[in-house]
């Protein structure tokens, strides 16, 4: 069985090469092709390193992110795939057919396929997708051939293995580009594109490497105070960790000499913060000849902001920029995904949508197709009225942004207006959200999808279909083993959006803080409790 960084033949890359030219044949836009007769794959296998992955309680759940894709079903003709680990819960397959606009629920369901390996380990789902060829055989069997094709959460070798035994085109950048999605590939195309972006490295391979690349930027850029040290495949913010130059100020280039200054950053690496819980020094500079790292310039500010831009490659090469978000960071030092607000602040998305497509031709170029995103930081001065953006890194496949985006698309019909960067539905009403994969709270473990389903009916947390406005819930199979749920709050407004977001965490927190009870089964006679056999 390959692994994620192993490389195909000639004949593979060939005959991947050709499935995905049937994409760019028949391909004439995001829209147009989801209207197409289809049969849709999809494979939401999180195929990055599963160490760094374990560093996420409940990533497992994760592969429900692209449950959005149910809302393809309104379609009529569109059929769908769908393949986890381990089994969904029916009532979360319910949850989201019920969103479904016009659509009779059963003709939904008898659209819908719902498999699973049954496995629960760290591995890829992609790979024990692999490992399971009867499993492969049935899917190949489920779909019409010419008129398929398969998404995927990011692009590897598995996915392109799977792509090939299932004889369908992947709708995903070949992962002979992975590079391009990596910390320093990110800091190349940057460069090559005159983007404004941190000062730091390229790849590094070992301490040693990483010792004399942060004391040559200490050398370039004395007045710094911290740097970052990058995993070049981390996750979400947890490959990160802050290197503090201040105990070793004394220590500075300009101060003492080479030997000296890099002997003091050596004594300094085992106090690193670490964005990861329980992360260690010697875990993770162990990691570093495995996927290699960077070291760049903390920007500091006394206003600062993470905001992202994503954008779209057809098949054909045609970008298109789909939204901005400003990110919401958490973590100790700030570092860590935990959701986005949108539209990104209005004082700069426009030169987010600028530079998201200098950043979308160099991918297309390069052959990429199908979303990615681009990170940056807005920092401004309290004495200014300029935002200075710095870009931080690619994400070359879907990520925290792609599913609440695409959950208002699909549930409003609306469009982005690039003119604005503003989203508008069908009726020309602006829209806003906030969303967030991390509403996580020790006394919310032992609430099963049903429990919430309760919660969401008896205290009308549902989304509204005729004002479109509410609440969406998403990985609700990690809410009970981890405490961990995520959602998307949809408003005409960021205040009515963050008041739907404020009333879901009271109403959670008060009905689980009460006492263990899931007491709201006891004060809605509408919902009662049925047993199976039951006459």
């Amino acid at each position: 069985m390959q692994s994620l960084n192993c490389q195909s033949s000639p004949e593979q890359t060939a005959k991947f090469r050709d499935l995905q030219n049937k994409l760019r044949d028949r391909w004439h836009s995001v829209d147009l092709f989801d209207q197409d007769d289809y049969d849709i794959v999809v494979i939401p296998s999180f195929s990055l390193d599963q160490r760094e992955l374990g560093k996420i309680e409940g990533f497992l759940h994760y592969e429900e992110r692209l449950l959005f894709s149910l809302i393809r079903l309104r379609n009529p003709h569109t059929r769908l795939i769908y393949v986890t680990g381990v089994p969904l819960s029916p009532i979360i397959i319910d949850y989201y057919l019920q969103l479904l606009p016009g659509i009779p629920f059963s003709h939904a369901r008898s659209r819908l396929l719902l498999l699973s390996t049954y496995d629960a380990s760290l591995k890829p789902l992609s790979q024990k997708i692999l490992e399971r060829p009867r499993l492969v055989e049935r899917i190949r069997k489920a779909i019409r051939p010419g008129k398929s094709y398969m998404v995927c959460f990011n692009s590897t070798w598995f996915e392109q293995e799977l792509s090939l035994k299932l004889r369908i085109p992947l709708l995903a950048s070949s992962p002979e580009l992975k590079y391009w999605g990596s910390k320093c590939g990110s800091r190349e195309i940057f460069a090559n594109c005159n983007i404004p972006h941190p000062d730091g490295s390229q790849n590094l391979e070992n301490e040693a490497e990483l010792l004399t690349a942060t004391a040559d930027l200490w050398a370039r850029q004395p007045h710094l105070t911290r740097m970052v040290v990058k995993l070049n495949e981390g996750f979400s913010g947890e490959g990160n960790a802050i290197l503090d130059l201040r105990p070793i100020q004394k220590y500075a280039p300009n101060l003492v000499d080479r030997e000296a200054t890099i002997a003091a950053i050596k004594s300094r690496l085992e106090n690193l913060s670490f964005q990861a819980k329980n992360e260690t020094w010697a875990n993770f500079s162990a990691r570093i000849p495995e996927l290699g790292a960077i070291v760049e310039a903390f920007i500091e500010g006394e206003e600062k902001r993470s905001p992202s831009v994503q954008g779209y490659i057809s098949p054909r090469g045609e970008v298109e920029i789909l939204s901005t978000h400003d990110q919401i960071l958490g973590g100790p030092d700030g570092q860590i995904y935990l959701g986005c607000r949108f539209p990104a602040n209005s004082e700069y998305r426009l030169k987010l949508q600028e530079l998201g497509i200098k950043v979308g031709q160099a991918l297309a170029a390069k052959g990429a197709m199908e979303r990615y995103s681009v990170d940056f930081l807005a920092v401004r001065q309290l004495n200014t009225q300029k935002w200075d953006i710095q870009a931080i890194e690619i994400n070359l496949r879907k990520g925290g942004t792609t599913h609440p985006f695409m959950t208002l698309k699909l549930l409003t019909n609306g469009d982005y207006q690039l003119e604005t960067g503003s989203f508008y539905s069908q009726h020309g009403q602006e829209k806003y959200y906030i969303a967030t994969d991390n509403l996580q709270k020790e006394h919310y473990r032992g609430l099963l999808p049903t429990d919430l389903m309760d919660l969401i009916a008896y205290h009308r947390l549902h989304f509204d279909t005729s004002t479109k406005t509410g609440t969406i819930f998403h990985l609700m199979g990690a809410l009970s083993e981890f405490g961990k749920l995520g959602l998307t709050s949809i408003g005409n407004s960021f205040a009515e959006a963050d008041a739907i977001y404020q009333r879901v965490k009271k109403v959670l927190d008060r009905e689980t803080e009460k006492d263990n009870r899931p007491s709201c089964l006891t004060v809605s006679p509408s919902l009662p409790i049925t047993w199976s056999g039951e006459e």
